[in-house]
């Protein structure tokens, strides 16, 4: 295989090996600081990290706000917290090797204030920021500010002109690379546009060397991309290396990274890793974020599809083929159903799904009672984790801070789920699988290689040290 050189990222030379950012408190500031101190360059989550006690506890993240506007300035001020924390123990475990990278994102919650408030509050700690889950378009704005490198993800060169051309040509100078991440392959949120089809993956290769062309275009033909998503063997990317079409390259590792010693997420999480297969990783949307994600197909995903499935469209009034009647509630409240319709409802609830949600698209769902009173409990307790949210209808815009849409019981709180799923122990190992079969798994399309791939034989889980070395070997 090519040997692999260094390359310029946020002002040092580094390994071209990039630790993916990874949601609440899975990216932390142990897995950043000996990705860094490995030679790569490390990222902490700043969404909802976690912050400690002075015994070194973590601080649980409770809400005591009425209103939803309350709760999520409670939130900003734990997101705060918990960056700051994140990026000293980033420091103090990379010794000043490497870099330290911050990933947001950028429909987040109070976005641009979080980042400003870790930033402001652990100067020089961080030396890089990356965003997605959007259109960053002030990204490189925050960045100049606190004079950081900025590293937007996208997914297009289309995507890309359009932030180069609105706000990212004023910032050049600190634009230190841009993430390519493959919207079929990466794990997490997906920038798949509506002209894309969700079930045919396409080349990275010809989109990666389109968003190459639009950056030379601007003069940024030095500019580093990095390669995100799919990524497990080098040697698989061999053709890439030195290639003088694509300029200088660098690869993004977000799935790899969960199975490390390092690595904070739960041993249940770990386990669950080593015995996936090819197609366990489900390409989604039901985030309440509009966007799709990837994840693993447990039960919690399976029970978000079979949820839609019991959906029929309603009317309020008589009309047409709706012309059988459907008391709702305590309250006998009629809708209106076709005949082949109603037949269906009525074997759902004869099996025990007798509650019946209202959708933003006129139209019902059906689940068992526990499940609904557990999506209106989670639809009230919404703290404004994200700038909109179609599950509970929140968006942090004044003056009403609503979408003024009805809210979508088809979604879920991920919040809730994101912060269970990476918090929980003293669990008897059954208990422990259950309660992530019940949660949010992300993953990239390429987990299932960890019950293939020698590397990881007899549940073998490297060190951070080890998995690069075993990156750095190609194979």
């Amino acid at each position: 295989m090519k040997s692999i050189n260094t390359i310029r990222f946020s002002g040092q030379e580094v390994l071209p090996l990039i630790e993916g950012g990874k949601g609440v408190s899975v990216s932390t500031g142990v897995s950043a600081g000996h990705w860094a101190a490995a030679g790569g360059v490390g990222t902490l989550s700043a969404v909802n990290a976690d912050s400690y006690d002075e015994q070194g506890r973590v601080i649980p993240q409770i809400y005591h706000g009425r209103t939803r506007r309350e709760r999520q300035e409670e939130l900003v001020k734990y997101a705060i917290a918990g960056g700051i924390a994140q990026a000293r123990i980033a420091r103090d475990i990379s010794g000043g090797k490497g870099r330290i990278h911050a990933n947001f994102l950028w429909e987040m919650g109070a976005a641009e204030e979080v980042i400003a408030g870790i930033l402001e509050g652990a100067p020089g700690l961080i030396h890089g920021l990356t965003c997605g889950a959007g259109m960053p378009y002030r990204l490189g704005e925050i960045a100049a500010r606190f004079g950081v490198y900025y590293y937007p993800i996208v997914s297009s060169g289309r995507a890309f002109n359009a932030l180069w051309k609105r706000s990212f040509f004023r910032t050049s100078d600190l634009l230190g690379g841009v993430v390519y991440e493959d919207p079929w392959r990466a794990g997490g949120h997906n920038g798949l546009s509506n002209t894309e089809n969700p079930l045919k993956p396409e080349d990275p290769l010809p989109r990666v060397l389109e968003l190459r062309r639009v950056m030379s275009s601007f003069g940024l033909n030095e500019t580093p991309i990095i390669m995100a998503g799919g990524v497990w063997w080098l040697s698989e990317w061999e053709d890439w290396i030195d290639n003088p079409e694509l300029g200088p390259i660098a690869f993004q590792f977000g799935t790899r990274p969960l199975l490390t010693q390092e690595s904070p997420i739960p041993d249940a999480w770990k386990r669950r890793l080593l015995t996936l297969e090819h197609g366990d990783v489900y390409l989604n949307r039901f985030s309440p974020t509009g966007f799709y994600s990837s994840a693993v197909n447990n039960g919690f995903l399976q029970e978000l599809r079979q949820r839609s499935e019991r959906q029929v469209a309603y009317r309020t009034e008589s009309e047409g083929p709706y012309d059988q009647p459907l008391a709702l509630g305590a309250r006998g409240r009629e809708v209106f159903l076709t005949v082949e319709d109603h037949q269906r409802v009525g074997q759902w609830i004869n099996a025990g799904f007798s509650e019946a949600l209202r959708t933003p698209d006129e139209t019902l769902v059906f689940v068992e009672p526990e499940r609904a009173r557990m999506i209106v409990t989670d639809q009230a307790n919404c703290m404004g984790c994200l700038s909109q949210c179609n599950f509970s209808n929140w968006c942090q815009r004044p003056p009403k801070f609503t979408t003024g849409q009805r809210a979508d019981p088809r979604s879920f709180c991920i919040q809730k789920t994101l912060q269970t799923i990476s918090h929980f122990d003293k669990l008897s190992p059954q208990e422990a699988d259950e309660m992530m079969d019940h949660n949010l798994m992300f993953g990239g399309t390429n987990a299932w290689r960890f019950a293939t791939d020698p590397f990881y034989a007899n549940g073998h889980i490297p060190t951070v040290q080890g998995l690069i070395d075993r990156i750095m070997s190609g194979s």
